[in-house]
């Protein structure tokens, strides 16, 4: 049986989206802060364009993250998170 292996690419690249969604940014926020178009963003996402490393900086700054937190290939589950990286749930409860 073969397993599926997820290549150190594809899993920058989703740990970018789970990222974005654990801030509830959208991929037209990103795309609009980097300069590019909604279309743009979502080539990047779905593996259709490379990921350049000023791109990859660019991103890790409007996330608020460090681009080691991008690179880091461990299985992450993000906390929702607001826009200043507090945590949602602590405040509902």
């Amino acid at each position: 049986m073969i397993k599926n292996y997820i290549t150190p690419e594809r899993k920058v690249v989703s740990n970018i989206r789970n990222l974005r969604e654990a801030k509830f940014y959208t991929q037209d926020y990103l795309a609009c802060k980097l300069k590019i178009s909604q279309n743009a963003y979502s080539k990047i996402e779905l593996f259709k364009s490379k990921l350049t490393l000023e791109r990859l900086f660019a991103i890790a700054s409007i996330l608020n993250v460090d681009v080691v937190d991008i690179l880091t290939e461990r299985e992450v589950e993000y906390d929702k998170m607001d826009n200043y990286g507090n945590n949602m749930a602590s405040q509902h409860g």
